[in-house]
């Protein structure tokens, strides 16, 4: 297992909003970053945005930790940028490709960077705004590009070629990254490694499949047999 994640290239960013466990995957020092979202954060019962980040914070001071701006006008969208990117030397700001009238905020985005702000842009689905970024976000400003290659897949688009020419796309800037975003499996890490993606985000369930990794077959095999066998023992089945 350790040789197999320690040939990896790809940098795995811890996706979530639990402090505790946020903390707990920084001291583990697997994760080279962090990711989190307004959902993530509302569904960890959150309700102080800025107290929860700073939480976060006072001990996540070295790796890249993004939060997003959640107002859907561009103007209070870069008033809150900025208010966010002043938190701490290693934030980055999330901004959504649109707002949610599908306006496009590549103007922002385009401002932002120039500004020298370190952006992730998120929410990204198609190559044309993976193509709309890269030409708005500033060669000298640090930025990441969250393709949500999951939700690519959910559609029935199969993620790695889309994701292959994503890179090719932003491979015009060298301070941007790729990020393949809203992994569905383990098996995403090593296909976003594959290519050369730069990094990929995971949540709590995908992190404690990472002693699965090189697993040998036939032992899992056997310690499915075994869960089935435990399972159906402690639930008191009868057939006979």
């Amino acid at each position: 297992m350790k040789n197999t994640l320690g040939q990896l290239k790809i940098k795995v960013f811890s996706d979530g909003a639990d402090v505790a466990a946020m903390k707990r995957a920084y001291r583990a020092g697997f994760v080279k970053g962090f990711t989190t979202n307004p959902t993530l954060m509302r569904k960890a019962g959150i309700t102080d945005y800025k107290a929860f980040a700073k939480e976060a914070l006072t001990e996540i001071k070295e790796l890249p930790i993004s939060f997003e701006v959640f107002a859907d006008d561009f103007a209070s969208m870069e008033a809150e940028a900025l208010e966010i990117s002043s938190w701490a030397p290693n934030v980055y700001v999330k901004i959504p490709i649109t707002n949610t009238s599908g306006c496009s905020s590549i103007p922002l985005i385009k401002k932002l960077s120039a500004k020298g702000l370190q952006l992730n842009i998120t929410a990204v689905m198609t190559l044309e705004q993976v193509q709309n970024v890269a030409d708005a976000l500033s060669a000298r400003s640090h930025s990441v590009v969250s393709v949500f290659a999951g939700r690519v897949a959910d559609t029935g688009l199969d993620p790695v070629p889309h994701m292959t020419m994503a890179l090719r796309i932003i491979a015009q800037n060298p301070n941007t990254e790729l990020l393949w975003a809203s992994p569905r499996e383990l098996l995403n890490i090593f296909q976003a490694d594959s290519i050369g993606c730069h990094i990929i985000t995971v949540n709590e369930d995908i992190l404690k499949k990472i002693p699965l990794a090189g697993m040998d077959l036939s032992e899992l095999s056997l310690e499915t047999v075994k869960m089935f066998h435990r399972d159906a023992i402690s639930s008191g089945f009868k057939i006979v």
